[in-house]
């Protein structure tokens, strides 16, 4: 690896891989830094998820994702990242976060701390492809830290038998409500609106509206949680069309979507949309204002980060690398 890095790519999930891998295709000098694990994101998805689309849509780098299955599973999206990362031997700074760049002359300088301190690299572009899954939007509300109120669901078998409480209606909030009621926990499911998101999944959302109407899956519609109560009997404090109601809980998850990390962008020179959350890039080359800064993946999305998925961010490398082919071989 050179003094100077042609790419340093923030982020080491799929998105980023796909940079990485496109990037070592056409022999620049890369570097991919993620302040946690290799695609920490889907490490933290439900265990024993299956991804909505199929495994050709997720394919990057000309790798085949050879499964028997149609549509992967998380720990087959797992291994085939990994594949396409040690395929391509893209190197890795892991577990070291990245808290500043800021150009400098004809590039970036890159300021990060790892488990061993901080430290500087130098490159001549740099690619964001942070997502948004480490930012889960929050309620506001007193208890919201409690030890048993979780903002990621993961799987239903600690909670046989228990009472448990979904916060939201989209499609995570409505896939673990059923997922928990299959599993034999007694679930009540708490939004803010009238019904079910529009949004959920064509084949979720009858099964989660026929399990509310048949009264397996209780739900609170129009209700908006005050507070989570800690004490002998936990319970999470709702005010809705019938009033304040306490509904007893063992354990709650907060399922409301996320929100992009704007503010690092923003401290990078992007420029953000107030309203949106959109930063200012170019489609054709997903550059942002700032020359030689690339945005890519789900953070293009802003707000609506119901837009932006793996299988319609795989491009993303192949745009910035050509981009930046062309620069370097025009200074």
């Amino acid at each position: 690896m050179s003094d100077v890095l042609d790419l340093l790519i923030v982020g080491a999930g799929p998105t980023g891989i796909a940079i990485g891998a496109e990037a070592r295709r056409r022999e620049l000098d890369v570097l991919a830094v993620d302040r946690g694990p290799l695609t920490a994101a889907i490490q933290e998805y439900p265990t024993f998820m299956e991804f909505f689309t199929t495994r050709d849509r997720l394919e990057i780098a000309d790798i085949p994702f050879s499964i028997p299955d149609v549509k992967p599973t998380r720990r087959q999206a797992l291994a085939y990242y990994r594949l396409v990362t040690d395929r391509y031997r893209i190197p890795l700074a892991l577990y070291e976060e990245v808290v500043d760049v800021r150009r400098e002359g004809e590039g970036f300088v890159v300021s990060s701390v790892s488990r061993s301190g901080p430290r500087e690299r130098r490159a001549r572009a740099v690619a964001l492809a942070t997502g948004y899954f480490g930012n889960p939007n929050r309620l506001g509300v007193p208890g919201e830290d409690l030890p048993w109120v979780h903002v990621r669901y993961r799987e239903p078998y600690p909670y046989y038998d228990q009472d448990v409480v979904i916060v939201g209606a989209g499609n995570t909030a409505a896939e673990s409500a059923l997922d928990l009621w299959r599993n034999g926990a007694r679930v009540t499911l708490v939004h803010r609106g009238a019904h079910v998101k529009r949004g959920v999944k064509y084949w979720v959302r009858p099964d989660i509206e026929n399990r509310i109407q048949e009264g397996s899956i209780a739900a609170r519609f129009n209700s908006l949680v005050r507070a989570f109560r800690p004490g002998e009997a936990t319970a999470v404090e709702i005010e809705g069309p019938q009033g304040v109601e306490l509904l007893p809980a063992h354990a709650a998850f907060v399922l409301v979507g996320y929100t992009p990390e704007v503010g690092f962008l923003e401290r990078c020179g992007v420029r953000i949309d107030p309203v949106t959350l959109e930063p200012a890039y170019d489609p054709a080359t997903c550059e942002s204002n700032v020359p030689g800064l690339y945005v890519a993946g789900t953070i293009q999305a802003g707000r609506r980060t119901d837009r932006i998925f793996i299988e319609n961010s795989r491009d993303h490398g192949p745009l910035i690398v050509e981009h930046l082919v062309r620069r370097l071989a025009c200074p």
